[in-house]
């Protein structure tokens, strides 16, 4: 089944040109079912890549998708064009009053940085206090993973002595858990950071379930019991080239980057890499789709507003 999008989104063209099922809203309000309704906070600089990222990975779900994106109006995008996000992203004040199935809540390019300094820090905490009542589940990635975690509970993250840069192999902790079905015991997946969460001090602040973890990555994905706060420290959504990209970029910038491991074949990086995480990239999104969000979230979503003890407020 499709996602369904602004048909002048130019991310359908590419979408599309993968044989993967976009529907346009015309067609869509043929369809007598009540659509899911995901919101997208897109904090990367590149935000049209990211789109076809992860709206790639959301149509790979048996369900029709509404998708909004949301970005930070206290912060100016340098690297997507103004006209783009005035014609396709929302702001703060756009949504505030609408209710979402789904949140999604990107990486950026800032987690060297202390949370508060960020520019649009403050923002940001509105979208977390607004999501306890109007979002059911919140997915958090890299960066945002780390940023959810300071904010509700107080763990920080810790600078590594080098940043953490290839694809790397993950085991299953709870494989019984819904958003891990489907898994092999081990899996491999990009991680792109400078910071890391701490296990001990997420264990002694949080009741969060470890569903997997890795020798080099330390925590990996994390989900509360109820499935309503999913957070994911790697980058299941890259595509193929996007470490190769942001190499260069970084020997381009003078940084002096190690080549990113288990990436380039033989770690030549005049080769092509290879994809290795698609399938778990679309085993995770369903898992999060089907079993996070359309088997509980209510069918009129007002009445988040009249149940957010799962936050722990009641």
């Amino acid at each position: 089944m499709p996602i369904k999008l602004d048909k002048q989104l130019p991310a359908l063209d590419i979408l599309r040109s993968e044989n993967i099922f976009i529907m346009d809203d015309t067609r869509a309000q043929q369809q007598d079912i009540r659509p899911m309704e995901v919101l997208i906070l897109n904090l990367m600089p590149t935000k049209e890549v990211t789109e076809s990222q992860l709206l790639r990975l959301l149509a790979n779900t048996p369900l029709q998708i509404n998708v909004d994106f949301l970005y930070m109006a206290s912060h100016e995008s340098k690297n997507t064009h103004a006209e783009h996000m005035k014609t396709f992203y929302k702001t703060f004040d756009e949504i505030e009053s609408k209710y979402y199935d789904g949140l999604i809540i990107t990486g950026a390019p800032v987690e060297t940085m202390p949370f508060e300094e960020v520019d649009y820090w403050t923002e940001l905490t509105q979208v977390f206090d607004w999501a306890k009542t109007h979002v059911y589940s919140t997915l958090h990635l890299c960066w945002g993973a780390q940023a959810g975690l300071y904010y509700k509970y107080g763990v920080d993250k810790v600078r590594m002595s080098e940043k953490l840069s290839g694809i790397y192999e993950q085991v299953v902790n709870q494989p019984l858990n819904p958003m891990m079905r489907g898994f092999d015991d081990v899996f491999v997946s990009p991680h792109s950071r400078y910071t890391d969460v701490p296990e001990d001090v997420l264990r002694e602040k949080t009741d969060l379930d470890i569903l997997a973890t890795g020798k080099e990555v330390g925590l990996s994905i994390l989900a509360s019991k109820d499935l309503r706060e999913i957070y994911s420290f790697g980058h299941l959504e890259y595509d193929k080239d996007t470490l190769a990209k942001e190499y260069d970029r970084d020997q381009k910038a003078g940084k002096c980057p190690l080549i990113p491991a288990n990436y380039f074949p033989d770690d030549d990086d005049s080769q092509e890499p290879q994809m290795r995480w698609n399938l778990a990239a679309a085993t995770f999104f369903s898992n999060w789709i089907n079993y996070a969000v359309y088997q509980e979230t209510p069918y009129r979503l007002e009445e988040l507003e009249n149940d957010f003890s799962f936050y722990g407020y009641l």
